[in-house]
């Protein structure tokens, strides 16, 4: 399989929530060999889309030439795209919105009713494309935090689509913390082998993967301690 995730942290290989991508990864390798890209965003030269829809009109010639190019060609050719990020302003940071942005030109003007809602008629076949969302932050529990987040990933990628949301991401970069974040990152790598395996998740796991890790109120403690 070939695996292209997108790192939309500013933090590059220094990021937490790459820490869990880097786990679920592994897992994935551990079930089978696979090709996997790792490209930061923050790194690349992504201008951002004027919504001009030239790309929409043209069977997807963009107007700016920059690395976007090379990174459609590549989504295309891929067989899982992971979007591995932190979640800033309950979404994904800039580097990775500009990117997602100009993923236009995969889409064309026409339209077509897909249940109640509307899409765009694409200009290139990716159907065999599967889409992981990896997203971390550093609020003591989920909840009205992802929201937003996991929306607009299922909005983009309705189908095949795979979401992973951690709390308390950044204990994965803190030392001290080890004694529970190791546990934690053997069962994402555990989840990453059900999922090269069988292409989903258990719910259960799931559940395991995406709860916080200590108790809310001794996490929002220690952090407030720092401050």
């Amino acid at each position: 399989m070939r695996i292209m995730v997108l790192n939309g942290s500013p933090k590059r290989e220094k990021s937490d929530t790459l820490c869990i991508t880097r786990a679920f990864l592994k897992g994935m390798q551990d079930a089978g060999e696979h090709q996997v890209n790792v490209l930061h965003a923050i790194d690349l030269h992504v201008e951002y889309c004027t919504g001009c829809f030239t790309c929409m009109h043209n069977g997807g010639t963009c107007i700016h030439d920059d690395d976007m190019k090379e990174i459609l060609e590549e989504i295309l050719e891929s067989d899982l795209l992971v979007l591995s990020f932190p979640l800033y302003c309950y979404g994904m940071p800039a580097p990775l919105k500009a990117m997602i942005d100009r993923i236009l030109p995969l889409s064309s003007m026409a339209m077509q009713k897909v249940g109640d809602r509307y899409t765009h008629v694409g200009q290139a076949d990716f159907s065999r494309l599967k889409y992981l969302m990896i997203c971390g932050c550093g609020f003591p529990n989920s909840r009205h935090n992802f929201e937003p987040a996991v929306a607009q990933f299922k909005l983009m990628f309705p189908h095949g689509n795979t979401i992973i949301t951690v709390p308390e991401s950044p204990m994965f970069n803190a030392p001290e913390a080890s004694v529970v974040t190791v546990p934690r990152l053997e069962l994402i790598r555990r989840a990453g082998r059900q999922y090269a395996q069988s292409g989903e998740i258990e719910e259960h796991l799931l559940s395991e993967i995406t709860s916080p890790m200590i108790p809310e109120e001794q996490y929002a403690a220690i952090v407030n301690g720092g401050v």
